[in-house]
């Protein structure tokens, strides 16, 4: 044995563990304090601390990942799920990076078609769950479930543009969902990463009927009427936010489970309101019990203090149906107006401005790419373009120095958009390369053609066949040198006579069998 040590830990006959330390011997093993830490160190201090955290018990903050279901099912349909739809990678329109969302996405898939299964063998149904996800956004966990049969659609703010790709089946709605939307013919409600609509989902679940059920993947901290405020500094904001939307499923009088999710997502926490604490005809007290409990959090959100969340502090709210609990509570509170509570103080997200500096006019956008690149290029000007050998790609700026020679209403026009003039500069690639803050002209020269596993791992930066030649190229036109590019083999026209008519490329995910 070389310069190594080993860990060993041992099960003996009497049902007991040792653990020991293995080194090579003294000449051979060279300390260096770091990787290879003195043998002396191993002894005193590593042997004991190993044996200390083999038999430590520490509390968890969540529970296991999938303690609600069979693992073993999860990575067999998870694995046919991923092969299924994998092409949909291929194809991502979004600017979001699609290895992350569409394999999340057919992970949670994975979770509900499983978690459904099982509640109908146990119901003894034979019918798929019907669903409707709230705050859907791309909608591809949609796409999924109503590809596995079960009947559902999804409602989001702001229409994506792979919607469109996804085909009649999978039913996708613009619009805005409110706290007295009812979904009265649904059996399941999703909230995956659905915001401020997080915590009012169980409400609209217990209002919709006493059979609706739903499932929610909290992510961004709100509360019924804005961002939540921590009141528990003794845990984690998250851990506070999911007892926070756990009390909200008690109150709504759910019987609420948590689980922890296979997912790229650090926010991977699901809670699931399967069943009622109450029977179906003490509705109407509940839902005032709601109403109440949704004005407290409104009355007391810059009131209550550090250790109380809520109208139960310290402890989790009682059932529903407890002697003495939530409904008892209810009765002694004066009587509210239940529909004016749902609609009062909610703000519901508007349709989200596009401020990324795509949607500013495209005369506007030229000049600033004209202007900044003359500063670059020094303004210097060559009577004949085309001479290749010559081509220069002038000086690079910084941001600053760029912005200094920019007119007061052009500045003002970019500071109205997300990352300004950075991001006009970005998003015209073709022209501008932007590096650690500074500017330069992008040399299509020095670019290497990408590797294998890059260009399969982002194919949506390939450009189509359809596409070439639909645009003049911007250097053959500005460029006092030209293109530094061939005419072959640049993918813009070289003139009006290259100019091809430019088609709709149009694609349909199709689903593998």
């Amino acid at each position: 044995m070389s310069n190594v040590y080993q860990i060993r830990l041992l099960h003996t006959k009497d049902n007991e563990w040792s653990v020991s330390i293995l080194s090579a011997s003294p000449e051979n093993y060279i300390s260096d304090g770091i990787l290879y830490p003195k043998t002396t160190w191993l002894g005193s201090e590593l042997l004991s601390k190993v044996a200390k955290w083999s038999t430590e018990i520490t509390k968890r903050d969540f529970k296991h990942t999938l303690s609600l279901i069979s693992v073993a099912r999860y990575s067999k349909i998870y694995q046919e799920l991923k092969e299924k739809y994998k092409e949909i990678v291929k194809i991502w329109p979004e600017v979001t990076d699609p290895e992350k969302f569409v394999y999340e996405d057919v992970a949670i898939a994975t979770y509900l078609l499983i978690l459904w299964e099982d509640e109908r063998a146990e119901r003894g149904l034979s019918k798929k769950q019907s669903f409707v996800d709230l705050g859907c956004g791309n909608g591809l966990l949609v796409h999924v479930l109503s590809n596995e049969g079960h009947p559902g659609k999804g409602i989001d703010v702001r229409r994506r543009k792979i919607w469109d790709m996804y085909g009649p089946q999978t039913c996708l709605e613009e619009g805005i969902v409110r706290p007295d939307s009812l979904y009265p013919d649904v059996d399941w409600l999703i909230g995956n990463h659905s915001d401020e609509l997080t915590p009012w989902i169980p409400v609209i679940a217990a209002r919709s009927s006493y059979s609706c059920r739903y499932f929610l993947l909290p992510c961004c901290f709100f509360d019924f009427h804005g961002k939540y405020n921590r009141r528990q500094s003794k845990k984690t904001q998250y851990r506070e936010y999911l007892d926070f939307i756990t009390e909200v499923g008690f109150v709504c009088g759910f019987s609420v489970e948590e689980d922890c999710l296979r997912i790229p997502s650090t926010k991977r926490v699901s809670l699931i309101g399967k069943s009622r604490t109450y029977e179906a005809t003490q509705e109407t007290v509940l839902d005032e019990q709601r109403a109440q409990y949704i004005n407290s959090r409104q009355l007391c959100s810059l009131t209550t203090p550090d250790g109380m969340d809520g109208l139960y502090p310290n402890s989790s709210p009682p059932s529903a149906s407890s002697p003495g609990g939530l409904m008892a509570d209810t009765e002694r509170l004066p009587r509210i107006d239940v529909e004016s509570v749902l609609i009062s103080g909610f703000l519901p997200r508007g349709k989200e401005q596009v401020r990324n500096c795509t949607a500013l006019p495209h005369d506007f956008v030229d000049k600033v790419v004209l202007k900044v690149a003359n500063l670059l290029l020094n303004e210097t000007q060559v009577d004949m373009p085309g001479n290749s050998n010559a081509w220069s790609r002038g000086e690079s700026l910084t941001l600053t120095e760029i912005a200094e020679h920019l007119d007061k209403d052009t500045l003002r026009s970019l500071k109205n958009e997300y990352g300004g003039l950075q991001t006009l500069l970005r998003n015209n690639h073709q022209v501008f390369e932007v590096l650690n803050g500074r500017v330069h002209i992008r040399d299509w020269r020095e670019e290497k053609l990408p590797r294998k596993s890059r260009a399969s791992k982002h194919p949506r930066h390939r450009l189509s066949s359809k596409a070439l030649k639909t645009r003049l190229c911007w250097f053959y036109v500005h460029h006092p040198h030209g293109c530094p590019r061939t005419s072959e083999s640049c993918p813009f026209a070289h003139g009006t006579e290259e100019l091809r008519p430019s088609q709709t490329v149009s694609k349909k995910i199709h689903v593998g069998q």
